[in-house]
């Protein structure tokens, strides 16, 4: 994994790892005396409204840690470098966001309260380190449209101006996972494709959980969680053809993935028949089909491959 004088070659993922450089920011730097424009009720809402993103900001900052050693096995060296300065980003995001908890005197809503927020974090602990950049791409843009919408409403209140600061990480964050995805994205086949898809469509379901738990909480500060969620779901559609991962393509993902669904079928229908048949013989009528029957097993059928 340890390298002396590894490959670097002067790609997208250097030029966002130098901008990422320059453009770093912390804590002190942002104005906490800024008006915060919510009555006390609204602010309640937006910090529940907010938890989802919060523990979402310290998935990826845990999450990048553990794709930093599967990047550098693979020899990846721009991709290492630039996942240093993305970890310090969700570092400073996390931080803020506690501090920002603080100043409106609120909590976060807990797991207990909300397990998808757990759900969510742990499917996108699955896979390689592929999944997990592809997780990210989902989750910033989730990100990415929240923060937008309170950067636009607010541009002088406090979330409003913290909202435009993490944007601007956000921005380098999805280029990153786009590039890298785009990059990647020829060399799989359909079946790794399918889990991919598989993937974008959890995620999409535990959201969906969420929208129906908080969308009290959005009304409240006038937004509308169902339009929300679609512009989140059609833009992670345009993304996902940007990238090369295509559900309409005749040799995609779904048409794999319904392939997979069929042999299992298959073979779980083969299985309780032999099953039924087997229950159906006495030992005294016939040993020998017992033994007929146990050859035919998909135990025994593994053994022998």
């Amino acid at each position: 994994m340890l390298k002396m004088f590894p490959k670097l070659d002067e790609d997208l993922l250097v030029k966002l790892f130098h901008k990422g450089v320059k453009a770093q920011w912390t804590a002190e730097d942002v104005e906490w005396d800024r008006p915060v424009q919510f009555t006390p009720v609204q602010a309640r809402a937006l910090g529940r409204l907010l938890s989802p993103v919060y523990l979402g900001e310290q998935s990826a900052m845990i999450g990048a840690s553990v794709a930093l050693p599967q990047v550098a096995m693979a020899g990846e060296t721009t991709a290492q470098l630039y996942l240093s300065s993305f970890l310090m980003d969700e570092a400073r995001h996390f931080e803020v966001l506690t501090r920002l908890y603080h100043r409106l005197e609120i909590q976060p809503v807990n797991l207990r309260e909300m397990p998808e927020m757990l759900q969510y974090h742990n499917r996108l602990r699955k896979g390689d380190r592929i999944d997990w950049v592809w997780g990210i791409l989902i989750s910033d843009i989730f990100a990415k449209n929240f923060y937008q919408t309170f950067a636009k409403s607010q541009p002088e209140a406090l979330f409003g101006k913290l909202s435009s600061r993490i944007l601007q990480d956000e921005s380098r964050h999805q280029a990153f996972a786009e590039h890298y995805l785009k990059r990647a994205m020829p060399e799989l086949p359909a079946e790794r494709r399918a889990v991919l898809v598989e993937m974008r469509d959890d995620l999409l379901r535990i959201m969906d959980a969420m929208y129906h738990r908080l969308n009290a909480d959005a009304e409240t500060i006038g937004l509308d969680g169902r339009e929300f969620l679609d512009n989140l779901r059609a833009e992670i559609e345009r993304k996902a053809k940007r990238i090369g991962l295509d559900p309409s393509s005749s040799d995609g993902a779904p048409s794999s993935r319904r392939r997979v669904h069929a042999v299992g079928a298959r073979l779980k229908a083969k299985a309780e028949d032999l099953q039924t048949r087997f229950q159906a013989l006495s030992q005294a009528r016939c040993d020998s089909c017992f033994v007929a029957l146990l050859c035919q097993s998909r135990l025994v059928w593994a053994a022998c491959r």
